[in-house]
């Protein structure tokens, strides 16, 4: 326990851009976020599709919402969620890309979308990647599924607990590919807060962007990966993320974008065929770049600030932004200055690993939080030893 509780409130006055009250689109505020939706019902945008969303992703602002919390079933952007855990794995060590892993008689058997995996046949993580990324393959989701998890089952109930830490309260999976199934769904905007999630790890697009690839090249038994997303290749700044379809789903699709260091993400559910798909996704970016701008303020693992722990082993601690952090504003709209307010826990106990939480940052507009950040520690912090404590006291004296 801090004996000196740190009770570190920075105000830094950026000299950025920002909306005046009304025009700044809130992260986690509910008025806010209802007053955009309503405005925009009048919109019409995905009109071929059942359920739709819009957002920004830095911020989590919601631009354009239709039907977004409707309970529907989500296909193979299911895959979204096994993305995120396969990207979670290989982020904590537990996965590396060039492990290879042996295709089960389960995973092999899967039908749908493949990559015609077969039993006993080895494959590198990468190239499992791959075939989920741009093939939507089944057989790879579940060969992934269980090198992580044991079994599918597990991997399931891992993937609904990660439903849990995001905060959704509208989905439930029963497999890792989307495959009908009783009890599985999702909505548009449980499906863009995984996205959004996703796309933490900036690698995913480098698989997600790909328009076409071969696996086993070479081999008389090589396989063309062609896109499932085909606006990775027509839709200028797309590089992402995942379609789906199944009979009952119809098609869907949530589709990643960045121009103008601006990146969102569009939901569409239950549209009547790809070309309504694609443009409806299509509308729904057009919307976004012609009407809103974004101003990047800190960047992912950006250190923010720093502090003294005297009976830590790094005396310095390193405070780094846990995401990317941005504001939201319409083109064409006076701005004006915001704050923000980097606020350290008061009471922290040794030993804290790296990317705990240590403390937040706020982006504010004339003293309302506009969004939230986590901050986190840049490395693992112990307890000082002896040496350590006694040089430290020693030097206080001069």
């Amino acid at each position: 326990m801090l004996k000196n509780k740190i009770s570190l409130m920075l105000v830094c006055a950026l000299s950025i851009l920002c909306i005046f009250s009304g025009n700044v689109l809130a992260h986690h505020e509910e008025n806010h976020v209802s007053m955009e939706v309503n405005e925009n019902k009048s919109l019409d945008l995905a009109k071929h599709s059942q359920s739709a969303i819009l957002i920004e992703r830095d911020t989590g602002n919601i631009i354009f919402d239709k039907n977004a919390n409707e309970k529907l079933p989500p296909a193979s952007m299911t895959k979204i969620m096994t993305l995120l855990l396969i990207m979670e794995a290989i982020e904590n060590a537990q996965l590396s890309l060039d492990e290879s892993i042996r295709i089960s008689e389960n995973a092999a058997s899967m039908g749908g979308s493949q990559i015609f995996l077969e039993t006993g046949e080895e494959m590198s993580v990468e190239d499992l990647l791959k075939g989920i990324a741009v093939a939507s393959g089944n057989d790879a989701s579940v060969a992934m599924a269980e090198r992580i998890a044991g079994s599918e089952q597990a991997f399931v109930e891992m993937m609904n607990k990660k439903v849990e830490e995001l905060g959704l309260k509208s989905t439930k999976f029963q497999n890792s590919t989307g495959l009908p199934a009783d009890d599985h769904y999702s909505t548009a905007h449980d499906m863009a807060i995984m996205a959004k999630a996703l796309l933490k790890y900036e690698d995913i697009t480098k698989y997600t962007s790909i328009y076409e690839d071969y696996l086993r090249k070479g081999q008389d038994n090589e396989f063309w990966l062609v896109n499932t997303n085909k606006l990775v290749r027509f839709y200028d700044g797309v590089d992402g993320l995942k379609t789906g379809y199944t009979n009952e789903a119809k098609f869907c699709l949530t589709a990643t974008a960045e121009k103008n260091e601006m990146r969102t993400i569009a939901v569409v559910l239950g549209a009547g065929s790809t070309k309504e798909r694609n443009s409806d996704v299509s509308q729904l970016l057009d919307y976004a770049y012609a009407k809103y701008e974004t101003k990047p303020l800190y960047e992912k693992n950006q250190a923010v600030t720093s502090f003294e722990w005297l009976k830590a082993d790094k005396q310095k601690v390193n405070v780094v932004t846990n995401d990317s952090v941005s504001i939201l504003y319409q083109k064409g709209t006076d701005l004006n200055k915001i704050e923000t307010k980097i606020t350290i826990n008061q009471d922290i106990d040794l030993p804290v690993e790296k990317g705990s939480m240590v403390g937040k940052l706020q982006v504010m507009e004339e003293g309302k939080v506009i969004s939230e950040t986590d901050l986190i520690v840049k490395d693992d912090i112990k307890h000082a030893n002896v040496f350590q404590l006694f040089k430290r006291t020693f030097q206080s004296f001069f």
